[in-house]
């Protein structure tokens, strides 16, 4: 117990989450009555050491997209052993949110500012699935793997992503820088994976949705080459479905 007039010591926490998105509205935390993973877990958080919790997520993953590596610290004046803490907090938590790791980081360390990369990887089909369906998109059709990778090719370096999002006034600028973007076959799934230092709202899912429009023969290739050089999305283009996206990793130096 801190005496009186005692200074509170401040631990700075990081942890690493996993969740299916299907049944919240996102991660970010919204008004009340609405279920997004952040306000799960700082209320789990918060019940347990009696005070108020607020954590910062390295991604703000939209309605419906998971994790698989979701990173997140928050800083508490608590002493519990964070053992306890995590097994504590599973506890409250839904089955669908699990807190992987908790460890005690530096005070500089922030979840979203220190990162250095984020991974996302995008899972498709191309029938149907009453098993995979609920973390998969599903396009229907046969896709052409080689023409997907050409176009995926032409995203690494630094671009302008405002014809690949929606707008979103919290961030600054459109300019994401892209280390590496490839698609593959991972048994009945066809996989995207892309590493960024940023990603802009829905992004992944409308590069997703450019490429695989190509891939299938619906818009030649030198539609999305004119999105990426250009700035401006095609009519009446819709982003992937949220479903079979993953935040998959976030990397620190």
């Amino acid at each position: 117990m801190v005496g009186k007039g005692a200074a509170i010591r401040m631990r700075n926490v990081r942890i690493d989450i996993e969740y299916d998105g299907t049944g919240f509205s996102g991660w970010q935390r919204q008004a009340d009555g609405i279920l997004t993973v952040q306000g799960c877990i700082e209320e789990a958080l918060g019940r347990i050491l009696q005070e108020e919790i607020c954590i910062e997520g390295a991604g703000r993953t939209d309605r419906g997209v998971h994790a698989r590596g979701q990173t997140a610290n928050f800083r508490t004046g608590s002493e519990m052993p964070l053992t306890r803490l995590i097994h504590s907090a599973n506890s409250l938590l839904p089955d669908t949110v699990r807190l992987t790791s908790m460890r005690k980081v530096p005070m500089a360390f922030h979840a979203r500012f220190s990162a250095v990369s984020r991974e996302y990887r995008y899972f498709l089909l191309e029938s149907p699935s009453a098993i995979d369906g609920r973390f998969a998109g599903c396009i229907r059709r046969k896709t052409d793997l080689e023409v997907m990778n050409r176009l995926a090719a032409l995203l690494p370096g630094t671009h302008d992503f405002s014809a690949f999002s929606k707008e979103d006034p919290q961030l600054k600028g459109t300019l994401c820088t892209i280390h590496e973007a490839r698609w593959y076959r991972y048994g009945r799934f066809i996989v995207f994976r892309i590493r960024a230092n940023r990603f802009l709202r829905s992004m992944v899912r409308f590069l997703v949705a450019g490429m695989t429009d190509s891939g299938t023969g619906r818009v030649p290739e030198e539609s999305f080459r004119a999105m990426l050089e250009g700035g401006a999305r095609r009519a009446n283009m819709v982003p992937a479905d949220a479903s079979g996206l993953f935040l998959w990793k976030v990397r620190y130096r």
